[in-house]
């Protein structure tokens, strides 16, 4: 039996079995988790007392129950379905596209002054106005048809990637600069070396941004222009008073904002660990 003392004399019966790390409770590995859902779960609850005991008038807000209901009837039926997958098209076109072309394009402003002090004006001008001010240009552009709804993603997506990204190498450390140019080192050798390391996490927290601005600008395109989507579906339920099928619409945007921004801390990590390594 071993003592307090002894304990203290043998720090390492504390720590992880090779990663010299105290070992951490399930509690500490998953707080956030508890208390994040512990909290969601209690305003459900209230939420659901205040509807059942006819505080909450029906016409302005479904109760959790009736919505959870109505979620499961649209799913069965295929119109959750169809309404998602025409979304997750919309969205995925939309954010390749403008992922694909910023940051190439933050790359080169970052690094050039010239260009970038051009077109800075323009830039800052575009990511200042609310995308809904382009909707009716837009709509005269390309109709609306799909079109439309991946050009409202593609520009809310766009500029946050790009002013990110344009930041990024832009403040670059200057004495790590003139280091790789004293040992020689060729722009490439001077690019993937240190702008790209220093870039990465800009580049993450403009794709963080982007997904964000993309999730936003799905449902605006939809709802104004079009008659599919996760947008349509929230317009519909508004338009007919039917909050039950709003707040489908809003839980399913939500959970796939949240299932993203899991994913983007995966890859920030991965990076993290890349950057460390170069």
């Amino acid at each position: 039996m071993t003592t307090p003392d002894q304990d203290q004399d043998n720090p390492q019966k504390s720590l992880s079995k090779g990663s010299g790390k105290p070992d951490r409770s399930f509690y500490e590995k998953h707080d956030g988790l508890i208390l994040g859902g512990s909290a969601v779960l209690i305003a459900l609850a209230v939420w659901q007392s205040f509807w059942s005991a006819g505080l909450i008038d029906p016409l302005f807000l479904s109760g959790p129950s009736v919505i959870a209901t109505r979620f499961a009837d649209e799913l069965n039926e295929g119109r959750l379905t169809h309404h998602l997958s025409f979304s997750a098209k919309n969205f995925l076109t939309g954010f390749s596209l403008a992922t694909l072309l910023s940051v190439p394009l933050g790359i080169l402003l970052g690094w050039y002054r010239i260009p970038r002090l051009i077109l800075d004006p323009f830039i800052n001008g575009f990511y200042a106005t609310p995308r809904i001010a382009f909707i009716p240009l837009i709509i005269m552009w390309f109709g609306i048809g799909l079109g439309a709804k991946i050009f409202i993603v593609f520009l809310s997506v766009f500029f946050p990637i790009l002013i990110n990204t344009i930041h990024g190498v832009k403040t670059t450390d200057p004495q790590l600069l003139k280091a790789g140019r004293s040992f020689c080192a060729s722009e490439w050798e001077i690019f993937r070396s240190i702008v790209l390391p220093c870039t990465v996490p800009f580049i993450v927290t403009g794709i963080r941004q982007g997904v964000a601005h993309g999730l936003i600008g799905v449902v605006i395109g939809e709802f104004f222009v079009g008659s599919d989507g996760i947008g349509y579906l929230i317009g519909e339920g508004g338009t007919m008073f039917e909050t039950d099928l709003l707040f489908v619409g809003v839980v399913v945007i939500s959970f796939v904002g949240i299932v993203m921004a899991q994913l983007l801390n995966r890859v920030t990590r991965y990076f993290d660990r890349w950057r460390s390594q170069t």
